[in-house]
């Protein structure tokens, strides 16, 4: 293993973000304050407890992730499509490392960068709603488990786009409204049957759902399955980036 190499994409792409740090950080944050004053303050102030949290409070895991999967993506997507787009990805190529070692450069900075960005949106939500965490490690597992499988789901993202535009509608069209109906600011429960079982084919239900259970106790599923189906989802990255390096798909375009 070329523990070099991996530093040495890991500390470029982690510098990159140092340079960036408006768009990188303080922009989501910002955004997520706003969701909290106009949802958590606004909305919440008129809504009862949901199963026996408060609103402001209940919508704090839903929030982190919502930051989460946007930024896990665009973070390790934005990484290898840049290379691609200006044409370095050949020094990447002819340099003595393996896939996994380009993967683990990539993902691992990615990964950092959405866990911290995690953290740092969970402080803020400190700052506008009293909450408690029951489950810490089960949080923390939680949050770097979907930081890692999103992460590599973006690096599939970066090599499969062969435009800016691209890079951008799976995130605009797809993760996001799928985070915003997987029980982000609700629970499924709220809904007519149908719907429910309508919802339960969001994976993003099972995400939200796993990560609430660690600060409550509470979930709309069980937390096993929601283990279960991150880790699936993870499987399916892992496989297909192994397919992508081993057939050369768009890697030196």
């Amino acid at each position: 293993m070329n523990f070099y190499a991996i530093r040495a994409i890991y500390l470029f792409e982690m510098a990159r973000a140092r340079r960036t740090l408006m768009q990188s950080v303080a922009s989501p944050v910002i955004s997520t304050a706003l969701y909290f004053v106009v949802f958590g303050s606004a909305i919440g102030s008129h809504m009862v407890e949901i199963e026996g949290v408060s609103y402001g409070a209940f919508i704090v895991p839903g929030m982190i992730m919502l930051s989460l999967l946007t930024q896990s993506v665009a973070n390790a997507s934005f990484g290898i499509y840049m290379p691609r787009f200006s044409g370095t990805i050949y020094e990447i190529h002819s340099a003595p490392i393996s896939y996994i070692e380009i993967v683990a450069g990539y993902v691992g900075a990615a990964t950092s960068k959405s866990v911290i960005l995690g953290l740092i949106t969970l402080g803020v939500a400190r700052l506008f709603v009293e909450f408690d965490i029951q489950h810490p490690f089960v949080m923390l597992g939680f949050l770097i488990l979907t930081s890692v499988t999103f992460s590599l789901f973006g690096f599939i993202i970066g090599v499969w786009a062969d435009g800016f535009e691209k890079l951008q509608i799976i995130p605009l069209m797809i993760i996001t409204p799928l985070t915003f109906l997987g029980g982000t600011f609700y629970s499924i429960n709220m809904l007519p049957p149908f719907w429910q079982a309508v919802t339960l084919f969001n994976p993003v239900v099972y995400l939200v759902s796993g990560f609430r259970w660690s600060f409550y106790s509470v979930s709309d599923v069980s937390v096993s399955i929601s283990l279960g189906m991150t880790l699936a989802f993870l499987i399916v990255c892992l496989i297909t980036v192994r397919w992508i390096f081993k057939t050369g798909y768009r890697l030196k375009t």
